[in-house]
């Protein structure tokens, strides 16, 4: 079973991939983790948050994330488990400014206030380059967690395939297989992405 699915201006994590984190799946959190881990943090230092404190935010965001996932529903085709997690990752933000401004540093003033003003009300929509960014992040992650799952020779089959204008018969000929096998391993490689971002 796969944790993605690649459509056409857009990149979106698969309800099973959810479903067993819900169940407490701990490869499931791993892919998970390692798979947004990246966006959270961006989305937090986006918010105006140093390293060491969007640092904090992230740990914040799993969290919450695990404690919340059970509350995670997908009823709307607008739902999204990465929307979601950004509407978490704005609580997160919102509630350290919210510390900072109880608990000023020695040096503060008002750096956490003018931090805490600068932080959007709603999520703001991503402009069509920064959204490009945020996908191909994800797909970026999502192919790194899948690579460990074929051989070596499938996967440059796969790369070439996708990633190169050479054709079928020019692959097989260059890595000793047929233009089936080639053809193949595009289809079984995208076939997994496809499970593991799928939110369908």
């Amino acid at each position: 079973m796969s944790d993605f699915e690649v459509r056409p201006g857009t990149v979106s994590t698969s309800l099973s991939l959810v479903r067993r984190a819900k169940a407490g799946d701990r490869e499931a959190w791993q892919r998970l983790a390692r798979i947004y881990s990246p966006l959270v943090y961006r989305w937090a230092r986006q918010s105006h948050l140093q390293d060491s404190d969007a640092a904090d935010v992230l740990q914040n965001v799993f969290l919450a994330v695990l404690k919340g996932i059970e509350r995670f529903r997908y009823e709307r085709p607008e739902d999204s488990f990465r929307g979601w997690l950004r509407t978490i990752t704005c609580n997160e933000v919102r509630r350290f400014c919210d510390r900072r401004l109880v608990r000023p540093r020695a040096t503060g003033g008002s750096d956490a206030q003018r931090q805490l003003q600068q932080v959007p009300a709603d999520q703001p929509e991503l402009s069509g380059s920064e959204q490009s960014v945020e996908e191909s992040g994800v797909l970026h992650r999502a192919l790194e967690c899948v690579r460990v799952e074929f051989e070596q020779r499938t996967w440059q089959a796969f790369c070439k395939a996708t990633f190169t204008d050479q054709s079928a018969s020019e692959i097989a000929h260059e890595l000793g297989m047929s233009d089936g096998a080639v053809r193949q391993a595009k289809y079984r490689v995208l076939g997994r992405l496809r499970e593991l971002l799928d939110d369908q």
